[in-house]
């Protein structure tokens, strides 16, 4: 199991402290591949990719418009 985490470079240029999820391109249950765009995250406005870390089935832990921060793990991909 590989945990889908918001990376901490997005609030590079930030001054917010959160951002929101916008929307999963993937449904929970799908299997992906590394490096595909599972989700968007919305940071002060702008919106930044969130990349699968490995191959695997997508599980989907926080809901789209969801408030993450830093770190925040929103999912999981586990092996196939």
């Amino acid at each position: 199991m590989t945990d889908i985490r918001i990376s901490g470079a997005l609030w590079n240029t930030s001054m917010s402290p959160e951002g929101i999820l916008e929307t999963w391109r993937l449904a929970s249950g799908s299997v992906v591949k590394a490096g595909a765009p599972l989700a968007e995250v919305r940071v002060e406005g702008a919106v930044h990719e969130v990349l699968a870390p490995a191959s695997g089935r997508l599980t989907a832990l926080a809901q789209g418009n969801s408030i993450v921060e830093p770190g925040t793990v929103i999912g999981r991909v586990d092996p196939v």
